[in-house]
């Protein structure tokens, strides 16, 4: 009989193959999950990125400037994916939407500024839709302007990330909410600044400007519109105090200029479009929550901290002087020129008949030398100034200003109420507990944090 035939080899090798498949199976499996734990933690991170770019958190608190921080980087990256989402869209409509009846609905540009913030709130408090638009620029420190943000985002004004330059982004606006109202603050500010940057000037004051226009004329119904142009327009004109009839066309600054240009802008398109156009010269605004690049924001810092300031006189050793405007004051103005606009008669770029076309001048009517300024905040601040007296160099700069607001007191009732002792003190008072400075500042001076809307 035949013995059985002998099958342990094919065993073994059919066993060895079984492993083989086994520890392949096994590493492909390891490797399939490696690569989905990464690609999962990828999108996470991706979410939480776009999430704090997008939608800042909610608090009560507005923390200290050196606390705060901005993200430039990758910004525009992102919003150009958020725009159009259906998120966003929910937060552009609901901030918006007016809660008081017959309310406007405005868009604010430069909304993160000093002006544009405190306008936004007052608009907010009464009950009028605000959307805002900032594109964030460095051209003072932007974690002020985040600080403005973050203050407006729990009013629950929502402020656009983007530029006035972006058509496309403008257009998309226009088309999730009927704006009644603009109020165009934003520009590239500051006269000295033009002799290092002066593109910044044409394309944010004209080109900007412009861009903005292209939209609104096209929009249906148009919006009115109220826009910020500059007592520098008056440039060399020495006849005081400034009237809204007196000549501007010496601009004694490429700032000035832009201005300037805008106003004629302005003139075209109310002409040719129908746009209601409001113009306001505005008076050297200051107050909580203003622009560092200011005199009276950079004496106070350098008083504080024991550092020269230069004190300029004109050439022939006058003091310089300025029509300084609380900023309370220029809010009530930009109020009351919006709840005087007539509405715009074009309709999808085509002029029905005649429109508004308004300039004003919106100051304090009380020039003040820089010099008294000075003796001012050394008396809040319990600090002697080092004072360097030296001539005004030639940058643009002009030795007065005086602003003559017979006009928009007629118009809309505007009238300074803030004298410059009493708008300093408030000023320092949000100064020293904003940058959280321990000073021999006057009693009472300190306070809680002064909101925007306290002080509008």
């Amino acid at each position: 009989m035949a013995s059985p035939p002998d099958t342990s080899k094919t065993i073994k090798l059919e066993r060895y193959n079984s492993y083989l498949r086994r520890l392949h199976s096994t590493k492909v499996l390891n490797a399939s999950s490696k690569l989905l734990f990464r690609a999962t933690l990828l999108i996470a991170l991706v979410l939480i990125l776009f999430f704090t770019l997008n939608y800042p958190p909610l608090s009560d608190n507005i923390p200290n400037h050196a606390h705060l921080h901005h993200h430039n980087f990758l910004s525009t990256a992102f919003f150009a994916s958020s725009a159009g989402g259906a998120a966003w869209e929910k937060q552009v409509r609901h901030s918006s939407t007016p809660k008081r009846r017959n309310g406007f609905s405005v868009l604010v540009t430069g909304a993160a500024g000093f002006v544009g913030s405190h306008c936004s709130l007052a608009l907010k408090k009464r009950g009028d839709g605000v959307l805002g638009l900032d594109n964030f620029n460095s051209y003072y420190d932007p974690t002020l302007k985040r600080a403005r943000q973050k203050l407006l985002l729990r009013h629950e004004v929502f402020i656009v990330e983007g530029d006035l330059n972006d058509a496309s982004l403008l257009r998309k606006l226009f088309d999730v909410v009927p704006f009644t109202h603009i109020l165009h603050l934003a520009a590239q500010a500051g006269v000295r600044y033009a002799m290092q940057n002066p593109q910044s000037y044409v394309s944010s004051n004209i080109a900007g400007f412009v861009n903005l226009l292209e939209v609104a004329k096209a929009a249906n119904p148009q919006p009115a519109i109220v826009w910020a142009s500059s007592s520098s327009v008056y440039g060399l004109n020495t006849q005081v105090p400034f009237s809204e009839l007196d000549r501007t066309d010496q601009p004694a600054s490429l700032y000035a200029a832009t201005k300037k240009a805008g106003e004629e802008i302005a003139h075209t398109y109310n002409h040719i479009y129908g746009l209601s156009l409001t113009g306001l010269r505005f008076f050297t605004v200051y107050g909580p929550w203003g622009r560092p690049d200011m005199a009276y924001f950079f004496f106070t810092k350098d008083i504080l901290q024991g550092k020269p300031i230069d004190v300029y006189q004109t050439q022939d050793d006058k003091q310089v002087a300025r029509d300084f405007t609380y900023i309370d004051d220029v809010v009530k103005g930009c109020l009351g020129s919006l709840d005087t606009a007539e509405k715009s008669t074009g309709s999808g770029g085509k002029k029905k008949g005649p429109a508004q076309l308004r300039v004003y001048n919106l100051g304090n009517t009380s020039p003040v030398p820089v010099g008294n300024l000075v003796s001012i905040l050394e008396g809040l601040l319990s600090t002697k100034a080092k004072k360097h007296v030296i001539k005004m160099p030639r940058n643009g700069d002009v030795p007065y200003t005086h602003a003559n607001v017979t006009l928009a007191f007629k118009d809309f009732g505007y009238k300074p109420t803030t004298d410059l002792a009493t708008g300093l003190r408030k000023f320092v008072k949000w100064y020293v507990n904003y940058y959280g400075i321990q000073t021999r500042v006057k009693k009472g001076s300190a306070i809680n944090s002064e909101h925007p809307e306290e002080s509008a």
